[in-house]
């Protein structure tokens, strides 16, 4: 699969969104950046915190990155050779973000505008990046980003909220609501990437399951499916310090549930957080309904039969990493 955009689109969409924020000339051929980094003030408590990484990527190619500057609290509290030890107190909450899309293949990077005039927008943070072509099997033609509300944001009854950016516009669209097709005693809380496959964006509840749509169209139309049958997680409404904590036990179960895309289809993987330590593979059908279970095994067994001593010791310590091939 072709992973460039036409340099007609790249050129049109240059002269849109602004200039290229990188030279071909001084590109070298591979750059590791760190996804955090600090700039202390030496006369100051305040510290800069900068930050970022890949957010989404298409079946085009692409990349969407996003990146924050926020602000710390952390004076200095000791001194560690000629360099001050500082205690770190508060983070300071709503960072400016900046976002990308990259094109990992040519190096091209365009900044996308920000949304409402303003940097401040870390609440559009849950995004995804899909891209089009007109042509079947032709390179991408175009793209879309799009932000969904995770549920916590909807509307009475049972609006979610929805903002894109369209490459053919060069803006983004006001917030608009769109019909939930979830039921209303149940919210969505999504802390996973967002997925592009079959000309949809997927936004996944590891609880629950996944509500896309298509963000081409003038009128996109929510549709949503459920994890396979015994991984749905009863989740009560709640507010408050529960809430949080129920945040919290969906990002630890984040780590044994992954949803994507392999070979062609949506995949589903999960493993269990007891001994045996079950993988379970599940693949979507192509009406994109229900689940079918692929593949199940113990990977206790796996290990206690000849499993190398080193990779024994890492998935006893992080037992929610799992690496799967087809």
């Amino acid at each position: 699969m072709r992973l460039l955009l036409r340099r007609t689109l790249f050129a049109a969409a240059s002269g849109r969104l602004g200039r290229a924020l990188s030279t071909a000339a001084s590109r070298p051929p591979w750059a590791m950046i760190h996804n955090l980094g600090e700039l202390p003030d030496p006369d100051s408590d305040i510290v800069s915190l900068l930050g970022g990484g890949v957010r989404g990527a298409s079946g085009g190619g692409l990349l969407l990155l996003d990146y924050f500057d926020a602000r710390a609290t952390a004076p200095i509290v000791g001194k560690h050779g000629a360099d001050g030890e500082r205690q770190l107190l508060d983070v300071h909450l709503d960072p400016d973000m900046t976002r990308f899309v990259c094109n990992p293949v040519s190096g091209e990077l365009f900044r996308l505008p920000d949304i409402d005039g303003t940097k401040k927008t870390s609440y559009y943070q849950i995004q995804g990046i899909l891209t089009k072509s007109e042509r079947p099997d032709g390179p991408p033609d175009k793209y879309a980003v799009a932000w969904l509300s995770d549920g916590r944001h909807e509307l009475e009854g049972g609006t979610i909220l929805m903002r894109r950016f369209l490459s053919e516009t060069g803006k983004w669209d006001k917030l608009v609501g769109l019909p939930s097709p979830l039921p209303l005693e149940r919210r969505m809380d999504i802390d996973h990437e967002v997925v592009a496959f079959a000309g949809r964006l997927w936004w996944v509840d590891v609880s629950w399951g996944a509500v896309s749509l298509d963000p081409f169209t003038e009128q996109p139309e929510l549709r949503f499916v459920e994890l396979p049958r015994g991984s749905v997680t009863e989740r009560k409404p709640v507010a408050g310090l529960e809430a949080l904590r129920g945040l919290e036990g969906l990002r630890v179960l984040g780590r044994y549930r992954r949803m994507g895309v392999s070979e062609g289809r949506m995949r589903y993987v999960e493993v269990s957080q007891k001994k045996p330590f079950v993988l379970s593979s599940f693949a979507l059908d192509d009406g994109g309904s229900c689940w079918t279970l692929e593949h199940r095994v113990a990977l206790s067994k796996l290990l206690a039969d000849g499993g190398h001593p080193v990779l024994q010791e890492e998935w006893r310590t992080h037992r929610g990493l799992v690496l799967l091939t087809h």
